[in-house]
């Protein structure tokens, strides 16, 4: 056994040697013949100074083990300062550095030619900087996390240019795009494609002016000629919805066909540009360390995206790789576990951050639950109900109705503007048989919500089908504490609730500000409702039920295992049920909230941006009581239903590749922005979540304190019961709740101030991933 561990050990030292050999050749050819310090020579200084460990900055030359070079400013292991870093497969870093981190302006060039010089931020470039490939494509503007994400401008390798707004690498926000032969459009654009308001100029003169979605005209829009003539209508792809008069400037030309327009467009699409082959980001950087000499006791480092880096061992010295990238790894994967050596830097201090002082219990998935909901068979109570509602809907969605454009008129919104239809049980002109009694059916607003289901990208064939199908609807348990009853569709994909007439009345009174609202901000956390809708009994029952149509937040192909409704108030926020009543269905409250999310930096911002504006037109539409509800999908359980928290996998699983899972998806999605188009704000969102413990001697304590302890997770969330009216009930409950406790901790107060309450917390319990 011995013999075969030297042999190896020769084995291995040689290959090190000859890497060594290789890369000072090159680097000497790069940087000019220089006196090498290998990091040999550096570990016996190490081993001579013992544990008076050097941290002054000083000069450096170093050829790492697996071939990498270093020549610059250097602290304690780290680069700190200025200095250069070549990788063994040609990627090459030159300008400042911060504890090992690419921080600061440099420049990074890749080996078939692409370089980028600007400013970076741990690893990322993020900030201002000029990326240019190797087909001579140039951008320079504004960068996060990699991404073009801000103002900027890009010469494209076909001569064509855009100069304007980014969001995630993709054009977004007002822009100019410009072809090589001088057509250009000047307007909005969405995910890198030409949708919303915005003109194309030809270099005829020809000119128009109007909507665009997907690239093409759609909506209304006006084009003109030269000549004075123009034609003013409502555009699409599809000639059978395009309609529009046409004015010459004399009696020259009769007629014209709009189709025209769509063919020359079609010429000219967006140059998508080059992507990148690997990401800054994704480069490591090979540290040497020792164990010897009572290092041993010395915290092991992190990555530069805080993961604790796992390389190639050898009894005497250690490698470390830092930075993100799976494909730089090799060497046996052995289990990562933090330990008492982790935590000073990972700021775990778990029994010091404990404020209960008692070891803290595995984390476990809720039990399962059945399907929600009870199906409403014949013989339910609410039978007859459902038929109503969906003859009803079936009528509402399938009437043939104009192509309507997003500009709606006043009257659109007019509370008054509603259409009543009778449904008698042996049909009539427009209705059909049924086995139902005899009601009559209101649609309230209908061009306004068939207009937000377009906005939406709803389809109404989907639509139908998921509500009118031949599968049942099935109502759940219990009513809401509003008493409202709600119902879901057998593919969870649409949320039925009865209303009160006074949220009706909210709603109505709002929904042009609502309207306009999702027009401006596609991203809106807000609750989207598809229709509003009332049954009325004939007979002597004289009953109304209306109804509000709505998304379901948690539809998903990942399995929601924590469910938490955040408010921002403590009085009666939290769930007086044991832990082994919780199921993956339960509302969990305020003060059951175990957790800080965790967001990138990008949708983090996007993330403040978009609770603002919401927050806002709530509290000028005076509404209160309003929820964030938060949906969690945990990515790592074992068999027996422990939550594995992040470098806690077993010694059979891939710990480096695990560790790695949030940086890596971020970098994949990184290198192709286009799959960002799969991830929305507040859906399929990957992150992380950081667990939190209360203080035992504050029962009342909103946002408990982190310990260090990560999670792997997929958050689902939005704002929902946004038709709470601070009217004269919920003054009188302030009112009264305030005699008998803290005015901060109960859920009924001035629109403002539940504002600022709610976002204050909002903005505790949510954080960037840094």
């Amino acid at each position: 056994m011995m013999g075969k561990d030297s042999g190896v050990m020769k084995a291995w030292e040689a290959t090190v040697k000859k890497t060594q050999a290789v890369a000072k050749k090159r680097a000497n050819s790069l940087f000019g013949t220089t006196s090498v310090a290998h990091a040999e020579e550096d570990e016996k200084k190490d081993d001579q100074d013992g544990s008076n460990h050097e941290t002054e900055v000083y000069h450096a030359e170093k050829v790492l083990p697996n071939g990498d070079y270093y020549k610059g400013e250097w602290e304690d292991n780290f680069p700190n300062g200025n200095g250069k870093y070549l990788w063994t497969d040609g990627c090459m870093y030159v300008g400042e550095w911060f504890k090992g981190k690419t921080m600061g302006k440099g420049r990074f060039s890749w080996p078939s030619g692409p370089t980028y010089e600007g400013e970076f931020n741990s690893g990322y470039m993020d900030g201002t900087g000029t990326y240019t490939s190797f087909n001579g494509e140039v951008y320079k503007g504004q960068w996060i996390m990699n991404l073009k994400h801000g103002h900027g401008v890009k010469s494209f390798a076909n001569g064509d240019r855009y100069d304007g707004e980014w969001r995630r690498g993709l054009q977004d926000g007002q822009g100019r795009y410009q072809w090589k032969d001088g057509n250009h459009y000047v307007g909005e654009w969405r995910n890198g494609t030409i949708w919303g308001k915005g003109s194309f100029f030809w270099t005829n003169g020809n000119s128009y002016d109007g909507y665009w979605e997907d690239g093409f005209p759609k909506g209304s829009g006006t084009f003109k000629w030269p000549n004075g003539s123009f034609y003013v209508g409502n555009w699409s792809k599809d000639p059978r919805d395009q309609s529009g008069t046409f004015y010459p400037p004399g009696s020259s030309q009769e007629d014209w066909d709009p189709q025209e327009v769509f063919d020359k467009l079609s010429k000219y699409p967006i140059c998508p540009g080059e992507k990148m082959s690997i990401l800054p980001s994704q480069k490591r950087l090979a540290v040497w360390r020792s164990t010897k000499g009572g290092d041993s006791g010395k915290p092991r480092r992190m990555s530069v995206d805080t993961r604790v880096s796992v390389g190639l061992e050898k009894p005497s010295d250690r490698m470390q790789l830092w930075g993100g990238g799976e494909g730089d790894f090799s060497g046996s994967r052995t289990p990562t576990k933090v330990g008492a050596l982790d935590e000073e830097l990972m700021g775990l201090h778990i029994n010091g951050a404990n404020p209960r002082g008692t070891q803290l219990n595995t984390l476990k998935a809720p039990r399962k639950s059945k399907r929600q909901g009870e199906t409403i068979c014949k013989g339910h109570k609410n039978y007859d109900l459902m038929l109503n509602l969906q003859l009803g809907i079936r009528h509402s969605v399938g009437r043939p109705a104009p192509s309507a454009s997003l500009d709606l008129k006043p009257s659109a919104f007019d509370p008054k503007e509603k259409v009543w239809t009778r449904f008698p049980p042996d049909g009539s002109k427009y209705t059909p048989p049924h086995p139902s009694c005899e009601f009559k059916w209101k649609d309230y607003c209908p061009v306004v919500f068939r207009t937000l289901r377009k906005l939406f990208k709803v389809d109404a064939a989907d639509y139908m089908l998921s509500i009118c199908g031949n599968d049942a609807l099935r109502e759940l348990s219990s009513p809401g504490k509003s008493g409202s009853f709600f119902y879901l569709t057998n593919d969870d994909r649409y949320m039925i609730k009865t209303m009160k007439k006074a949220e009706a009345k909210a709603l109505l009174r709002m929904l042009p500000a609502y309207y306009n609202h999702f027009r401006a901000f596609e991203n809106s956390l807000l609750t989207k409702f598809y229709g509003l809708h009332c049954v009325k009994l004939t007979g002597t029952a004289q009953k109304k039920v209306r109804f509000i149509i709505m998304g379901n937040l948690f539809c998903s192909e990942y399995t929601i295992h924590r469910r938490f409704d955040l408010k921002g108030s403590s009085l009666g926020r939290i769930t007086d049920k044991p832990e082994s009543d919780i199921s993956e269905t339960t509302i969990l409250k305020d003060l059951d909230l175990n957790f800080i999310f965790q967001l990138q930096r990008s949708w983090f911002q996007e993330f403040r941006r978009q609770i603002d504006r919401d927050c806002e037109l709530l509290e000028q539409e005076g509404i209160m009581d309003y929820s964030l509800l938060v949906g969690i999908h945990f990515r790592d359980i074992s068999a027996d239903g422990d939550l594995i928290p992040l470098g806690s996998q077993t010694p059979t699983g891939d710990s480096e590749a695990t560790l790695c899972i949030s940086r890596a998806d971020v970098d994949q999605l990184l290198l192709d922005p286009s799959r960002w188009a799969n991830i929305k704000l507040g859906l399929n969102m990957p992150a992380k979540v950081e667990r939190t413990v209360r203080r035992s001697d504050c029962e009342l304590q909103l946002v408990g304190e982190p310990i260090g302890e990560f999670y792997e997770v997929v958050l689902f969330f939005g704002i929902i019961d946004i038709l709470q009216d601070y009217d004269i009930s919920k003054k009188l409950e302030h009112a009264y709740k305030s005699i008998q406790y803290d005015p901060t901790s109960i859920s009924a107060v001035d629109p403002r101030q539940y504002s600022k309450r709610f976002r204050d917390f909002i903005f505790r319990v949510f954080s960037e991933d840094s």
